[in-house]
């Protein structure tokens, strides 16, 4: 097992998710098939609801700005308004999330809407955070020495907070200081990582941030270092 010694400026560490803290394989065969699956039948449930009405208006601004930046978007601007046909104006909505979904967008929309599907299904059981088993033991040992832990994913931060207040661990929310998603900005703009370094109250380069996908992240500002399971270790 390799090892990856932290640097003595570290003082906090800015986890990622899907594939760091957390098996891919929970995302893509657990949370996704679970949006896919019930979908529809939650827009149905909901549809009235103010809290629904807001994720479908944010599916509609997402829409209209993919439109004006010339972006690739679904055939169908979602619209909860111009219907009098409810049940096509949530087909519309099922169609657009799915597309989303298939083409990996990371759009705040679309996340938010999940997060809250995501909810109900942790909170009756149905849905269990997975997380892998030396990440507990990590955390616990980071912040016994003063470090600092954030998440930053593309998931909401309620998503988030779900996934590790509902985990097969237990509660784990205490052992994270904060939570960022794409409300602080995109992995791929240099600018969320100056955001994120502002935020905590702390200098860029006092951050150390674990990711399994580097492509998207920018080392200008941020200490960047590939966490792969069973394969790579952090020694502080």
């Amino acid at each position: 097992m390799a090892a990856i010694a932290v640097p003595e400026t570290t003082r906090v560490f800015l986890l990622d998710i899907e594939g760091t803290t957390t098996p891919i394989t929970f995302v893509k065969d657990i949370l996704f098939p679970y949006i896919r699956e019930n979908l529809e039948e939650y827009l149905s449930a909901h549809w009235e609801e103010d809290e629904c009405k807001q994720d479908v208006h944010l599916l509609k601004k997402q829409a209209e700005e993919d439109l004006r930046q010339n972006k690739a978007c679904h055939v169908h601007a979602v619209d909860q308004t111009v219907h009098t046909d409810e049940e096509k104006a949530i087909r519309e909505v099922v169609e657009s999330v799915l597309w989303q979904m298939a083409a990996d967008r990371k759009s705040t929309a679309l996340k938010q809407l999940q997060g809250h599907m995501w909810r109900a299904a942790y909170m009756t059981g149905r849905i269990r955070g997975e997380v892998y088993q030396d990440v507990v033991p990590a955390i616990r040992r980071w912040r016994r020495e003063g470090l600092k832990v954030f998440i930053y994913s593309s998931g909401s931060v309620e998503a988030q907070k779900l996934l590790f207040g509902y985990s097969v661990e237990g509660d784990l929310l205490d052992l994270f200081d904060g939570h960022f998603d794409t409300n602080i900005g995109a992995k791929v703009e240099s600018k969320s990582y100056e955001n994120i370094a502002e935020r905590i109250g702390c200098q860029p380069e006092q951050i150390m941030f674990l990711t399994d996908v580097t492509r998207g992240a920018y080392t200008r500002f941020i200490f960047i270092t590939c966490l792969c399971h069973n394969h790579v270790r952090v020694q502080c």
